[in-house]
């Protein structure tokens, strides 16, 4: 089973910068897809970005050249280097890894969430 434990919402300003991390439990981490999901108020869970096995990444265009997903295998950490920051960008934010279990079989596991607020 896999655990996610995500850090480094919080408040910050139109136009300021974040760093979201995300650790995870599983020994094959290398293996494993990721992803950030959001969440506004009121709203269902999107997609932001989601970075592959092979490092292939992609990206919501809401957030294309302005966030970045990357993975540090030697630490199970995927990162989303949040840039310019929008209101429209303020969501709980959520950490996804998804698991290939075997032949054309596979499940996603969920962090409980960390908010991120822009605002001024």
């Amino acid at each position: 089973q896999v655990h996610l434990v995500e850090s480094g919402g919080g408040l910050v300003q139109p136009g300021g910068s974040l760093r979201l991390s995300c650790v995870a439990s599983g020994s094959m981490f290398s293996m494993y897809g990721m992803g950030w999901y959001r969440q506004p108020p009121g709203k269902q869970r999107d997609v932001v970005a989601v970075i592959t096995s092979t490092g292939r990444t992609n990206y919501a265009e809401s957030v294309k050249g302005r966030f970045i997903i990357s993975r540090d295998n030697a630490t199970n950490t995927v990162y989303l280097q949040m840039n310019s920051l929008k209101p429209e960008d303020t969501a709980a934010y959520y950490c996804n890894a998804r698991v290939e279990l075997g032949v054309g079989r596979q499940f996603d596991y969920w962090g409980q969430g960390t908010q991120v607020t822009v605002s001024s």
